[in-house]
């Protein structure tokens, strides 16, 4: 029976470690279902025998268990056993020597409470040992052949079968194997409602002696399969990070791998071995400029990207290590070396950074822009003075000539603004003649712009009212030549 019941167990064990799912894992909140099955050894104590250690008469059995995990403390178990209490040979029963046998085939239906010890207090739920108490009840057949001394000196022979209770207490350990397998090792005492597992009781003795020590050791599986919506193998209770992108390793918590343990997931992170930052994407700033050092062509010293983040002191866009004029003023071109450059697009001789006409070519004493030709330097030289009627800004149309000449030559000299000044006689105060001297020159700006199409930010205009007279105001003849403007090409 003993070697039966040892096979029956092994192949047990075979047959479900094949048979369970690869990814089944021990009995948790993740899986709560468990099953085991077991060997059994057993060590009774009881009238015909009184010792449990006696291991020479130890009797083999064996069972499969059913467990149900109802919290991180507690978890339920039924299991089912069957084995063998026996005795053979010689007994001392009640002062008689004489041979006397039995042999009980039982068989135990127990519920029993588990204190676990790794709930998260003592030991974590997921360590490699979980040590754990129980206690429980349930029903206990006996199956009872044998051969027993009675008290005159003889034998009885007995076979009969009861029901009784059975009460256990004990404590027991999981080893974690495997992720699919784990070693259970248990032991517990046993007190069947019943003095007669060997068929005899003491005289005149109330209590009952039977009781039995059972040792299972065998394998635990964990049923069913847990929720892991991220399929990164941890399951959702555990996983702390539960959205995972699909590929990504993970850690024992569901969170992708960061090696550099800067925050920045390696997946994710562009140096996975350096620890960065996460505007850099996770890649190192040592001088903080905002530019990886492995793009940072001075990794110790802040700079701008244009330069590659190397200082720039004088924002040319040559770093200063490069810059062989490393104070040029804001806005200046310069070159590959970071010094002025000196630029004649029209070929004039003047540079375009003073020549006021960089694209037609001129003279340096006109600012690098053409100057008038002859005929036109001559008549600006002598313009004819327009004239306004007495104490009014209305022109004389002996005027119109000389305002649509001077309109000819603004648009032949697109480089030049003109200036008209405003005068007046001497009659009235000079507070009076100001403002009138003012009128008189908006008069002729106003023809440009209205009768010429001259745009108006080419024309400014300014009134001297009788400071500047151009002939002596003792005469009529002399003042209406004061009532005048004057005008003159200038570039700006």
């Amino acid at each position: 029976m003993k070697k039966t019941l040892l096979k029956a167990s092994v192949a047990g064990a075979l047959l479900l470690s094949i048979v369970a799912a690869p990814d089944s894992r021990a009995q948790s909140a993740d899986r709560p279902w468990g099953l085991s099955i077991y060997g059994s050894n057993f060590q009774l104590r009881s009238n015909l025998r009184n010792d449990f250690w006696d291991v020479s008469n130890s009797t083999w059995g064996g069972g499969i268990g059913i467990n149900k995990y109802l919290s991180p403390s507690f978890d339920l178990g039924l299991d089912l056993t069957y084995g063998q209490l026996k005795q053979e040979g010689p007994v001392n029963y009640n002062g008689n020597n004489g041979l006397g046998t039995f042999d009980n085939e039982i068989g135990l239906a127990s519920l029993g409470l588990k204190l676990k010890l790794n709930n998260g207090k003592i030991l974590k739920e997921d360590s490699f040992v979980k040590p754990y108490l129980i206690a429980g009840l349930g029903g206990m057949y006996n199956n009872l052949e044998g051969t027993l001394p009675a008290a005159n000196g003889t034998t009885t022979v007995v076979d009969n079968g009861n029901l009784t209770m059975n009460f256990f207490g004990g404590a027991g350990l999981n080893f974690r194997i495997t992720e699919s397998i784990g070693l259970m090792v248990q032991s517990t005492l046993n007190y069947p409602n019943t003095d007669q597992i060997d068929g005899l009781a003491y005289p005149d003795r109330s209590e009952k002696n039977d009781r039995f020590l059972q040792h299972n050791v065998g394998l635990t599986f964990g049923l069913g399969k847990a929720k892991d919506t991220d399929g990164d193998g941890v399951s959702d209770r555990r996983d702390k990070c539960p959205d995972t992108p699909a590929g990504v390793q993970v850690d024992k918590n569901g969170c992708p791998l960061d090696g550099d343990g800067d925050g920045v997931p390696d997946y994710q992170d562009k140096c996975p071995t350096e620890a960065g930052t996460a505007a850099l994407e996770g890649c190192p700033d040592r001088d903080g400029d905002g530019i990886r050092d492995s793009e940072d062509e001075c990794p110790d010293q802040a700079g701008p990207r244009a330069t590659r983040g190397c200082p720039d002191a004088d924002s040319d866009g040559v770093a200063d290590k490069n810059d062989k004029c490393p104070d040029t003023p804001a806005g200046t071109r310069v070159d590959a070396s970071g010094c002025p450059v000196v630029l004649d697009r029209d070929g004039d001789g003047v540079n375009d950074d003073v020549d006021r006409c960089p694209d037609v070519a001129g003279s340096a004493a006109n600012m690098g822009c053409p100057s008038l030709d002859a005929e036109d330097s001559t008549y600006m030289a002598r313009v004819p003075k327009i004239e306004f009627e007495f104490n009014r800004a209305v022109l004389k149309p002996t005027s119109y000539p000389t305002l649509d000449r001077i309109s000819t030559m603004l648009g032949k000299y697109p480089h030049y603004n003109l200036r008209i000044s405003g005068h007046a006689d001497h009659i009235g105060s000079n507070e009076y003649n100001q403002e009138l001297s003012v009128r008189r020159a908006e008069a002729a700006k106003s023809y440009f712009i209205n009768q010429k199409g001259v745009a108006s930010d080419r024309v400014i205009t300014e009134g001297f009212g009788e400071e500047r007279p151009a002939a002596p105001n003792t005469t009529n003849a002399g003042r209406a030549r004061n009532r005048r403007a004057e005008f003159r090409l200038f570039i700006q």
